[in-house]
């Protein structure tokens, strides 16, 4: 049996995985709230459109955004793989109360987790599909010519429920974060007196701020631009 099939079939090797692939969603967030950061920018949308148009075009980018859609995909699968081995092993549930160091989000991540990945559907349904082959207009900028998907951005956020839909997906996203950012670095053995304190901290800042950024800009927009 090869190492890649030991690991595809054991417990371990499978939330290692998932560690791996949410570590990588990790820094793919980070990364995109930087760029859509842009948003705020009082230029009409110019730097938002150079942005997507770079995103879409340059190959390093390209092979960085296949990466993530593995690493989604792999994350979902595992995490059912894992939830399904888990139920396995224990059929009945516990006769007693739950522990108390356990929190709420890390007893939820399958139902966070589904709802961030509707989230995601439609996300990419509503930006991602309409960069790619939607019927955008075109701007000129220094005589080259942008899709204009600031002007889709800002059209669909002045929709209430679509402002409302973006900002409850985002306090779910925090509520997956807040466990998955620690269980993350446990799970790959990251674990030291000296700096996971440190790591635990960071990932409560995270799973905080990179929501509340995301969340900000359809509110912004809603509030700005309507």
């Amino acid at each position: 049996m090869s190492w890649v099939t030991k690991t595809l079939s054991s417990t371990i090797g499978r939330k290692l995985i998932m560690a791996l692939t949410g570590l990588f969603l990790i820094l793919f967030l980070t990364g995109h709230v930087s760029g859509n950061l842009l948003l705020f920018k009082d230029d009409g949308g110019e730097a938002f459109n150079i942005y997507a148009k770079f995103m879409t075009t340059n190959p390093a980018v390209k092979l960085l955004s296949y990466l993530t859609y593995i690493s989604i995909i792999g994350h979902v699968i595992f995490s059912i793989w894992l939830s399904k081995t888990n139920k396995s092993a224990r059929p009945v549930g516990y006769g007693v109360s739950t522990p108390p160091s356990t929190t709420l989000s890390s007893r939820n991540m399958g139902i966070l987790g589904t709802i961030i990945l509707i989230f995601i559907v439609v996300h990419m349904q509503s930006f991602w599909a309409q960069m790619h082959w939607g019927d955008l207009p075109f701007v000129t900028y220094e005589g080259e010519q942008y899709k204009d998907l600031y002007s889709i951005v800002t059209f669909a956020f002045q929709n209430e429920l679509m402002v409302i839909g973006y900002v409850v997906a985002m306090a779910f996203l925090a509520f997956h974060l807040s466990h998955g950012f620690s269980s993350a670095f446990q799970t790959l053995g990251l674990n030291h007196a000296k700096y996971s304190p440190a790591i635990e901290v960071i990932g409560k800042i995270y799973c905080i701020l990179v929501p509340i950024l995301f969340a900000s800009m359809p509110v912004y927009i809603y509030f700005t631009q309507s």
